[in-house]
């Protein structure tokens, strides 16, 4: 059987398209694109028309790639963005109308769940960890063993969020740094409360952001990462804190010229080690992976078991 999978995140729609057969899968097709559907007014919990029509455009261009590929079963989950915003079922009804498209539109639980499946099936979880994944309206933690999911959540701190209300400066000022880390803190109390009971030993980044960590240290090396192919990646973390103390200090322009940033993620991904930097401060975590494998693969992961 073949699938299409569309994530419409906050700032990104997916589409993967694979041939489920036997309890496994292959993948087909896969594309991303920069919707930006938070643009704007995300903390207003409203989708602004230009964004509203960039999302409708981009769900017709998957559907024809569906066509394509003689799909015979699409799910379409939408996030942070449309799960917010007071127009988010106004955009669902309209994808319905003028594309064909049924959306679900995912609860952070279920947001979480689905994350969840998507990393252990990459299989990055070796001992006790903290899955996160980073987006755009919301961030998922997912505390976790090699058996078991433990604990989950999703927080509305992603990083457009965090961005729009609190990145003033060029580069990132103390003041900006530090109302974003108190509002991360003050966020994430339970978090903390149920670390400091598991003591998880690591911190695995779903796609996303931690992609963009992967390309950019392997660049520092002049070595290639294909993510295509790369289910998990164990960072160094050395190398990992001083890329991100480079990218806390440098201004957009910096990063604008470092290679393996997308334009999407340029200014989000200064929000992004942030985050990252401060969860793995305070919960004393050393070890750092990524999964490739995120929310898309966890849809998979249920269509085939």
């Amino acid at each position: 059987m073949r699938i299409a999978v569309i994530d419409m995140g906050t700032n990104t729609f997916h589409l993967l398209i694979a041939e489920i057969s036997d309890h496994s899968f292959k993948v087909l097709y896969k594309t991303n694109v920069p919707v930006k559907l938070g643009e704007g007014r995300i903390n207003d919990n409203i989708i602004i028309p230009e964004a509203f029509d960039r999302g409708i455009n981009c769900l017709k261009n998957f559907k024809e790639t569906i066509l394509n590929f003689y799909v015979e079963k699409v799910k379409a989950m939408a996030t942070s963005a449309v799960r917010s915003a007071g127009n988010g079922k106004d955009f669902v009804h309209s994808v319905k109308e003028q594309v064909g498209i049924e959306i679900d539109i995912l609860s952070g639980d279920e947001e979480a769940l689905l994350i969840y499946k998507g990393v252990k099936l990459s299989g990055a979880i070796n001992d006790l960890s903290l899955i996160m994944d980073i987006g755009g309206g919301s961030v998922e933690f997912i505390l976790c063993d090699t058996e078991k999911l433990i604990w989950k959540k999703s927080y509305n701190i992603g990083a457009a969020r965090l961005m729009q209300k609190f990145f003033k400066s060029d580069p990132i000022s103390d003041e900006d740094k530090n109302n974003i880390l108190t509002h991360i803190q003050h966020e994430l109390t339970d978090l903390f409360e149920i670390c400091k009971q598991y003591q998880p030993k690591t911190l695995i980044g779903s796609a996303g952001a931690f992609e963009t960590f992967a390309e950019l240290m392997s660049s520092a090396k002049k070595s290639v990462i294909n993510l295509d192919t790369l289910k998990s990646y164990q960072f160094d973390f050395d190398e990992y804190i001083n890329l991100s103390i480079k990218l806390i200090n440098s201004t957009h322009q910096q990063r604008v010229e470092m290679p393996g940033i997308i334009p999407l993620r340029v200014d989000l991904i200064v929000i992004a080690t942030l985050i990252t930097n401060y969860v793995l401060g305070r919960l004393k975590i050393n070890q750092l992976k990524l999964s490739t494998y995120d929310l898309k693969f966890g849809i998979l992961a249920i269509a085939f078991i």
